[in-house]
């Protein structure tokens, strides 16, 4: 009966069989099994890369404390009304049956500018007012005649461009008649056109941020 006992050695030898007793109730038992040499390593530690982490962020829109992607708004001012102006003043002179004129300064722009990030979505508006000022030259009454003026561009918003309207006004022209002043303002209406052209990329330069 030799075999037999070392059949339960080797039993032994691979799991250890404890029981135990409850306040003398019914028994338990349970096996732990030994490491044995060809038993898988345990895993190391390993150290993450910069690779690594930035594979690991989430695909959020919005700052880095915003990995939820929930409500956040950033303020746009300063780069709308820097890139505004720098686009308007960059429109083509414009040349008439009479004379030619061209955008001299950007004297107003003023508004607001803004992304907002809502449940990991983005959304851009604005709303601006501008004044540009003209200067040109007009042949009037044979003569070669300096004009200058403004254009105003009331209140306009994101998406509203098909709508906007301007107004021109005419500076120092007392002496012109009021047929010769009709005519320039009409002239000078043809700036509608390219500015809101302009405006209309700065649209989606704005949607792209």
């Amino acid at each position: 009966m030799e075999n037999g006992g070392g059949g339960d050695k080797e039993c032994n030898k691979n799991n250890k069989e404890k029981e135990g007793s409850e306040g003398g109730g019914g028994s338990y038992r349970y096996w732990v099994r030994e490491a044995t040499a060809d038993a898988a390593p345990l895993p190391l530690p390993k150290k993450l890369s910069p690779q690594d982490h930035l594979h690991s962020q989430p695909n959020t829109l919005g700052s880095v404390w915003n990995t939820a992607g929930t409500w956040e708004e950033k303020n746009l001012n300063n780069w709308a009304t820097h890139r505004i102006k720098e686009l308007l003043l960059s429109v083509a002179s414009l040349e008439f049956s009479a004379g030619k004129a061209e955008i001299a300064q950007v004297s107003k722009c003023s508004g607001d500018a803004f992304l907002v990030i809502v449940r990991n979505k983005k959304r851009v508006g604005y709303t601006y007012e501008l004044t540009l000022k003209i200067k040109g030259e007009w042949i009037v009454k044979e003569e070669k005649r300096m004009v200058k003026g403004d254009i105003d561009f009331h209140e306009f918003s994101f998406g509203e461009l098909d709508d906007l309207q301007m107004k021109v006004q005419l500076n120092d022209v007392k002496d012109l008649s009021e047929q010769e002043k009709q005519t320039i303002s009409q002239d000078l209406k043809l700036f509608l056109q390219p500015v809101r052209e302009k405006l209309l990329q700065f649209e989606q330069e704005l949607k792209d941020r």
